[in-house]
């Protein structure tokens, strides 16, 4: 495929273009030079017996309104790219229009945005055309990950509770919407130990949120979470500054059960959120931070109802 892009092919699709351009006036007129060479004024051909093919000439409108779509195209490719790598004497592209239509639509935005941008999260929540921008922000942005109510999936958090990896101030989450957030879990089977003791180990996690477990595996896989609590801490409560979950909630994202830790443990695991700065304004995120908080009812202002 790379040799798809050597300059070559642009010479070759440009000469095809305008050699295919040439080529329909030129039928044109070789069909209209041509000769009857029968009496009764068809081609010759006869099908079922007495089913003959005519040869009257092209209407005088159709041939006019031909030569004026030939030269339209003409005219169109000297104008707009088509012709190999050439761009055109207006110099358009698709992306550069919608560039174009982005920043039209923003200098129209921007009285609104202005006055969203000076308020709080908590009066955002309770400006009702904020949240209906944010929400579309949202939809757009964010909910193929996310999902439509925000709700995640395994491996996508869910955005309606209050658990927050990175942080739940609305400084922290415009932060992770702006630069984007990696979470690396490394893989520690081989520090961890045997497939024993990976086992103790992930019911030792499972009872510091007081899940079913086996209480014997998980006093035998306590000493064993020293290699966890790097991270997570002495009692696996987390730290939100390595963005290292806290383990002694109910709050699974990759799966829950003894199965499912012991993936993780042996595997590892990296989550990627993208950084968003590069499509979404300084006061489109502030709009959108304060939704996305509002979703996990942390933002309150005085006298808004309950969601």
């Amino acid at each position: 495929m790379s040799d798809f892009v050597a300059p070559g092919w642009s010479i070759y699709v440009a000469g095809l273009t305008a050699l295919s351009l040439l080529a329909c006036l030129v039928l044109l007129f070789v069909a209209s030079r041509s000769k009857v060479v029968t009496e009764d004024n068809s081609t010759g051909h006869v099908w079922d017996e007495d089913l003959r093919e005519m040869n009257n000439p092209l209407p005088l409108w159709w041939v006019v309104l031909f030569v004026i779509t030939v030269l339209f195209s003409g005219v169109y490719l000297v104008l707009y790219p088509g012709m190999g790598q050439y761009a055109g004497t207006l110099a358009w592209t698709s992306s550069g229009e919608h560039r174009d239509d982005n920043a039209a639509a923003q200098l129209a935005m921007q009285p609104l945005y202005a006055r969203f941008e000076s308020m709080t999260a908590a009066e955002l929540a309770a400006e009702p055309q904020a949240m209906g921008i944010g929400e579309r922000l949202f939809l757009n942005q964010c909910a193929a990950c996310h999902g439509s109510d925000a709700r995640g999936s395994k491996g996508y958090p869910n955005l309606t509770d209050a658990d927050w990896l990175g942080g739940a101030s609305i400084d922290d989450i415009k932060k992770t919407i702006s630069e984007g957030r990696i979470g690396v879990m490394p893989a520690l089977a081989s520090t961890v130990g045997t497939p024993e003791d990976l086992r103790n180990l992930a019911h030792h996690v499972l009872s510091l949120s007081g899940s079913a477990h086996d209480p014997v595996a998980a006093s035998l896989g306590r000493p064993k979470f020293a290699s966890c609590a790097a991270c997570h801490g002495p009692a696996g409560l987390g730290n939100q500054a390595l963005g290292a979950p806290n383990l002694a909630d109910k709050v699974w994202l990759h799966g829950w059960g003894e199965a499912a830790i012991v993936a993780i443990v042996t595997q590892g695991k990296t989550n990627i959120m993208p950084a968003q700065a590069a499509r979404l304004t300084g006061p489109q995120v502030h709009v959108l931070a304060a939704y996305v908080l509002s979703l996990s009812q942390s933002v309150r202002a005085p006298g808004a109802a309950s969601r």
